[in-house]
């Protein structure tokens, strides 16, 4: 327990067995969290194998591939029937740094923000840090649009480095959002949505071999898919459409 707090690390796998022990050592090193939930996508390799093995684990293993965002739905949903308070979600391919999840959870348990992002770009660590280029520029133009569209000052909304409290997770709905990558998008989107401020912590990161990443075709109908979230966002908020994703208040 943290701050009288269940802390529950949530990691949605897909060919993560080579970099998913590393991953798990450095989460449970920070000494807060009280449970890994593992939730592997139907993968080709041993990630299920490495994840069993491992204490403190539930494992859970989809028959077929629903794909990432189908994924983070079984995750949130098995870390709030585990009883969780603050729910992190940590990318098992080490691209992220568990050593920032005491801050994150603490930002949480504390009371002062329901949703915490590690972002890449506060700092400048993200073409540090082996970004390509092109993710960079694509990822501030994007940015730009969907914060004025949206009417957030994020520097990013597309980090996979995130905590949310329970309060928050139960509030979202989720089921209304894609199966695909730009779930996420649609998450941070709808938390402005229902009013709640999201906090950033400057996140290193690191880019490698093993570190999953989507091709230029699939980041390409991400970024579509980034802007149709916001239009759709700010055409509700307008009032002039409907969407299941952005019910009335």
């Amino acid at each position: 327990m943290f701050q009288n707090k269940k802390v529950v690390v949530v990691m949605p796998a897909y060919n993560a067995g080579k970099t998913l022990l590393k991953t798990y050592e450095e989460v449970m090193a920070q000494g807060v969290v009280d449970k890994v939930i593992l939730v592997d996508d139907a993968s080709p390799d041993n990630t299920a194998k490495v994840a069993g093995n491992l204490p403190l684990t539930k494992v859970f293993v989809h028959e077929r591939n629903l794909g990432y965002g189908g994924n983070q739905k079984t995750c949130y949903r098995l870390a709030l029937e585990e009883g969780a308070d603050i729910v992190i979600m940590v990318h098992p391919d080490y691209q992220y740094s568990p050593k920032l999840i005491p801050a994150m959870a603490s930002l949480i348990a504390n009371g002062l923000y329901h949703c915490v992002l590690g972002s890449r770009i506060l700092g400048g660590y993200a073409l540090k840090g082996g970004m390509p280029l092109w993710k960079y520029v694509a990822n501030r133009f994007l940015t730009l649009t969907e914060n004025i569209l949206i009417g957030a000052k994020l520097s990013e909304y597309h980090t996979g480095y995130r905590a949310f409290s329970r309060e928050l997770l139960l509030k979202l709905p989720l089921k209304n959002n894609s199966d695909d990558f730009v779930f996420d998008n649609q998450m941070l989107a709808q938390i402005v949505w229902f009013g709640y401020t999201i906090a950033e912590v400057s996140c290193p990161t690191s880019y490698f071999a093993e570190a999953s990443s989507i091709n230029f075709k699939r980041s390409m109908e991400y970024g579509v898919g980034c802007l149709w979230t916001a239009l759709t966002f700010r055409l509700a908020k307008m009032k002039l459409i409907k969407n299941s994703l952005f019910p009335a208040l």
